[in-house]
């Protein structure tokens, strides 16, 4: 098995970083099962700033001894929002699930940092500084300067990033450690995936054909198309009687490159050619010819030369493509699983919102 590194949250090669890693599945508890905290009310003759200060510092949820407060899930949800209200109306209900959703990644976010502050996972300033140059490489950005200015126009500072990068490689320390050393592929399932994928490791059949080309394009005249198109039935007639069609295409053929080699036009798959001539080329058995068929560019006459089956991958050149894959999926489920473990072992209160913004 070779080494690698699990992504949990995000691509450390992007700019911006999610603070927190993807759900877990786990249902928040519904309003009638969770423990009211009780928030202080404004009088008529509390400050406004007062107020709002005391809401959103109000406690919404406990993880062993953190504390998560409203302003900490509206921070999170706010990109939820952000991108929601672009496609609509947000109205109270979505704001309050994706608030949900925000407060389920802090939770799950908090779990995965106090796992980290108790096996006393470090990242030095080394590896933080070899991850943002990383970072600038895979975006092509050629100086610090141009970094800082990417960051700032997604809203973050050089220092809220460096912050950001250094908790994402301290969770992949962390992934690493509890994931990736109890995740095994072995070459029977590689293999096993293989043959349940044959379609994805073969190659396509591919086609080998000519033609014989004649000028009828959007702007010939009527007359230049019917003769175009008399001209095309002859020699249509005369392949079909027995002459050469490469013979035919030197001499005949309004195609420079045609007349040199015969109309030949090579080796292609399905998609490859255009539309009428794809359509009708699929229609032949080796050494037919078609009847003339007519292009935005002119008139076609088509000999299919020969079919060469599709091949399949041998397994050892694709056995590494499979094996991440598989990986990857293990991997995903194997932390998952550890998540919820996680959870299952942690003291987690979820008091209620009701009333607040």
């Amino acid at each position: 098995m070779k080494q690698r590194t699990l992504a949990v949250a995000c691509s450390l090669t992007t700019l911006t970083l999610l603070t927190g890693c993807a759900g877990n599945g786990t249902t928040v508890p519904t309003e009638s099962s969770v423990t009211t905290v009780k928030t202080d009310t404004a009088s008529p003759s509390t400050p406004l700033a007062v107020t709002a200060r005391v809401v959103t510092n109000a406690i919404v949820a406990l993880v062993n001894d953190d504390v998560i407060t409203l302003h900490d899930v509206i921070r999170e949800a706010e990109a939820s929002l952000t991108e929601a209200a672009k496609k609509g109306t947000v109205t109270p209900e979505l704001r309050s699930q994706l608030r949900k959703a925000a407060l389920e990644r802090l939770i799950e976010k908090k779990m995965v940092e106090q796992k980290i502050k108790e096996l006393n996972i470090k990242v030095s300033d080394e590896e933080v500084r070899l991850a943002i140059e990383d970072v600038r490489r895979q975006n092509k950005i050629p100086s610090q300067e141009a970094f800082v200015a990417a960051l700032a126009s997604q809203g973050l500072t050089f220092d809220i990033y460096r912050s950001q990068l250094q908790e994402q490689l301290e969770k992949l320390k962390l992934v690493s450690i509890e994931v990736r050393s109890k995740v095994q592929v072995g070459e029977s399932e590689m293999r096993s995936y293989y043959e349940a994928n044959v379609a994805k490791y073969s190659e396509e059949e591919s086609y080998r054909a000519r033609h014989i080309f004649f000028k009828s394009g959007a702007t010939a005249s009527a007359a230049e198309r019917e003769r175009a198109k008399a001209t095309a039935l002859s020699v249509l007639a005369d392949a079909r009687g027995g002459k050469d069609f490469v013979e035919l295409a030197k001499s005949f053929s309004e195609d420079p490159a045609a007349r040199k080699d015969g109309g030949d036009l090579g080796s292609f798959k399905k998609g490859d050619m255009l539309p009428e001539l794809e359509k009708t080329i699929l229609a032949l058995q080796p050494g037919q010819l078609s009847e003339p068929v007519t292009t935005p560019i002119g008139i076609h006459i088509i000999k299919l030369e020969a079919i060469q089956p599709g091949t399949r991958k041998p397994f050892e050149t694709v056995k590494g493509e499979i094996e991440d894959i598989l990986y990857r999926k293990k991997s995903e489920d194997r932390f998952s699983l550890w998540a919820k473990e996680l959870r299952s072992k942690a003291t987690i209160e979820i008091k209620t919102w009701e009333g607040l913004p």
